[in-house]
């Protein structure tokens, strides 16, 4: 499923997203993920034992799912630091002091999504374009991650 599904990773509008390093950041993977979708808060804490990645993350509310998401990604967006803001969403239930109103992505992500045909929260596209939806514990990650890497470099070649 994860190769069928295949998204060329460099073509990911990353502007779209905001960047979390962790390490040297030498390895890769990009995350579309709802501000209250209980399975992101999940990877969230799997995500604080890797060591050594860039996380682009794509906020990515599903309305249907979680009507105040949107707003909530909204104003993590316009705060100072993005990523220091979005960990603070979900390790202390804490939103930046802000109105959600300066230009962001959320509806281009939204859209996005729908383009790639991603339908759940959080998924995950790997280096080598693999997509994979849902909640991975660390161990799974970190080897899909790895995978990913040699996949990507050998492609590279």
């Amino acid at each position: 499923y994860r190769k069928l599904n295949r998204i060329a990773f460099d073509r990911l509008p990353c502007d779209q997203s905001f960047k979390r390093v962790r390490g040297n950041g030498s390895r890769r993977i990009a995350m579309f993920s709802d501000a209250d979708c209980p399975f992101c808060a999940r990877i969230e804490k799997e995500l604080l034992g890797m060591t050594n990645v860039t996380i682009y993350t794509f906020p990515f509310p599903i309305d249907s799912l979680h009507p105040a998401a949107a707003q909530k990604s909204r104003q993590i967006w316009c705060a100072a630091d993005r990523g220091k803001a979005w960990d603070e969403w979900f390790q202390k239930q804490k939103l930046p002091d802000n109105k959600g109103d300066c230009a962001n992505p959320v509806a281009a992500n939204q859209q996005l999504g729908e383009k790639l045909h991603i339908s759940a929260t959080p998924t995950l596209v790997f280096a080598d374009g693999s997509v994979v939806p849902g909640a991975l514990p660390l161990a799974q990650l970190e080897q899909m991650l790895a995978q990913a890497e040699v996949e990507a470099k050998a492609a590279a070649k």
